[in-house]
């Protein structure tokens, strides 16, 4: 699976999440992108010191935290950002892995990465009956303001492959 597909998996969660009363504005309580930007340092910093596997243990407890709320939150709505990000970052890396390898090594595929979080988006989005414009903007700006600084973050001096067309980068490499 091409991380390209990860778009796919995002976007059949909007199309899940329903159509229920859009909030009076969007971004009335909090500003997204700040959120968002917060996020992907937060959980790319994290990232770099603890591994991935922690990283996803941190994402799974911040779902598990603020689904508990009867309204959708700005910490919520963190948590989502960090799903998709995470989860686009590993589907690049594992795009580059023959599926043997991951295989004997006991690790998911790229579409076992995206079904997981589609499911998890979904029920976040239709938990809270988010309309699907809140989510088409929502995921706009991830990909613009999120996921570059948080894979600049994650690894610094390489290039974050273009918004929407997240095919494994050629050089990536620092330059030396």
């Amino acid at each position: 699976m091409r991380p390209r597909q990860i778009l796919a998996a995002f976007m059949s969660s909007v199309l899940l999440a329903g159509a229920g009363p859009p909030p009076a504005q969007p971004n009335s309580e909090w500003d997204q992108i700040a959120n968002i930007e917060a996020a992907a340092t937060r959980l790319a910093v994290l990232q770099r010191r603890r591994g991935a596997s922690r990283a996803y243990e941190f994402i799974d407890a911040c779902y598990r935290t603020h689904m508990l709320s009867e309204e959708y939150t700005k910490a919520l709505e963190a948590c989502i950002a960090q799903d998709y990000m995470e989860t686009q970052v590993l589907a690049l890396i594992y795009s580059r892995v023959p599926s043997e390898a991951l295989r004997r090594q006991g690790a998911p595929s790229s579409q076992m990465l995206a079904g997981a979080m589609g499911q998890r988006i979904t029920a976040a989005f239709a938990n809270y009956k988010m309309p699907v414009s809140y989510v088409e903007v929502f995921k706009k700006l991830v990909d613009e303001y999120g996921f570059p600084l948080f894979y600049k973050t994650l690894f610094p001096g390489s290039k974050a492959p273009p918004r929407n067309n997240l095919s494994p980068p050629e050089a990536d490499q620092k330059q030396e």
